[in-house]
Parts: structure tokens; C-alpha cells; sequence
């Protein structure tokens, strides 16, 4: 699936893009979290998911019906959202949601040149 989808990538945060073919168009906007070991303990990881979740509900009503998404949390994110607070984490999700095509007014995606 990460193959077949589109990333976008912060400091803190990768956000996939995969689009659903087979739905019928009225389907809403799925979001997947992977939260490693690395960013802490239980505790942690579940109440930064919690956090995560609300941020992004906050941000999706821009973002393609009929695609799914999957944050991954990268390390030192838990820290920095506890000292800085919610709204600074809400930012931090908004800079990889408009980024990520099919957002409005986020730039196509472009082929990029490869070299062999």
C-alpha cells in the first residue's frame, strides 16, 4: 500500500495518501496512525493518537472523501507536543495535510526526473 500512495513529510510527521477506487464516492475520510515504541510508553503513544485524531478531524473536511490516510509519528513528537500544547500540534498536522494532494489549494503532485 505505502507503494502505491503518496507522502508528504515533516520534522515530526509522514502523512500517506492511497486512493479507494472502489467506493461509490460518498464515503468519508479514513485515517490510520502508527505510532512506534520509540516515541514512548503506552501512556503516551495512546494519548498522543487521541490528540492526533482530534487534530486532524479538525483539518480533514479539505481533504479527498475517498481516500485514506496514515500518519506516522516520528520520535520526539509526544515531547514537543506536551510542552507546546495542542494548537501547536494541530499546525503541525496542518503542515503535512496541505501539502498532500487532492487538499484544496495544495499543488498537484509533479513527476520528478530520475536519474539512472
Amino acid at each position: 500500500m505505502y507503494r502505491q500512495g503518496r507522502s508528504v513529510s515533516s520534522r515530526y510527521l509522514v502523512l500517506y495518501s492511497f486512493a479507494r477506487p472502489d467506493t461509490g464516492g460518498d464515503s468519508e475520510t479514513r485515517l490510520g496512525l502508527a505510532v512506534s515504541r520509540k516515541v514512548g510508553g503506552a501512556v503516551e503513544r495512546n494519548r498522543l493518537k487521541r490528540q492526533l485524531r482530534d487534530a486532524f478531524s479538525t483539518l480533514a473536511g479539505g481533504l479527498a472523501p475517498d481516500h485514506d490516510y496514515v500518519l506516522v509519528v516520528r520520535p520526539g513528537l509526544a515531547a514537543a507536543a506536551e510542552s507546546n500544547g495542542f494548537d501547536w500540534l494541530v499546525d503541525r498536522v496542518r503542515e503535512v495535510v496541505e501539502q498532500t494532494p487532492g487538499h484544496d489549494g495544495a499543488p498537484e503532485p509533479r513527476e520528478e526526473a530520475r536519474t539512472p
